[in-house]
């Protein structure tokens, strides 16, 4: 669909993934060593710095491989036939990765904003990735019509808000509220942009 190049998904990988998200999640990326990671995922250190070269970059390529995960959620809403239902499906999509990955969701949301991130044109090429997708969607609600907000709306303007919404009713959702359900969230994104 977007025809971005995906990050080879492998079990080591998706071991790495978790193990690492998991560990960053607890104390941070900074505290967290190469040694530990590797001994999480169940790999050598060695295999790690073969296959990455350093620390940094294999959280780079893991910001890549989450959001390959993440990618291939928000494309079957794209692909649903009914436009409104695709839409519901991508936040729905989004909110259940950020659940499911609440340490990604973090380091994300910590580093997009800083000034100095390791990671930050990863960051900003992944962050116009997704906002394309969303366009996408946006463009089939505005073709199927019935979608007065969206269709007055700036597209790129009403798809980083509904990306920066997403992001922090997420984010909101695993600090301050996990007694909210996702659907509630779903329901909530859906009003603020005015959509089914």
């Amino acid at each position: 669909m977007t025809g971005r190049q995906r990050v080879r998904a492998t079990d080591s990988k998706h071991r790495l993934f978790a193990a690492s998200m998991s560990l960053i999640g607890e104390r941070g990326h900074h505290s967290v060593t190469v040694d530990e990671i590797a001994a999480a995922a169940g790999v050598s250190k060695g295999t790690v710095y073969y296959n990455f070269g350093s620390k940094a970059q294999l959280i780079g390529q893991l910001i890549r491989f989450g959001a390959d995960v993440l990618f291939e959620r928000l494309e079957a809403g794209v692909a649903n036939p009914d436009p409104v239902a695709g839409f519901r499906d991508m936040v729905t999509a989004s909110l259940e990765f950020m659940e499911a990955y609440p340490s990604f969701a973090q380091l994300w949301v910590s580093e997009q904003w800083q000034s100095r991130s390791e990671w930050a044109d990863t960051l900003e090429e992944l962050r116009e990735e997704i906002i394309a997708v969303i366009r996408t969607a946006l463009d089939r609600l505005r073709t199927a019509g019935g979608h007065p907000a969206v269709e007055r709306a700036d597209p790129a303007a009403l798809a980083t808000a509904i990306f920066g919404a997403v992001l922090i009713m997420g984010r909101d959702r695993q600090v301050f509220h996990p007694e909210r359900g996702i659907g509630q969230c779903v329901d909530a994104v859906m009003a603020f942009a005015a959509v089914g």
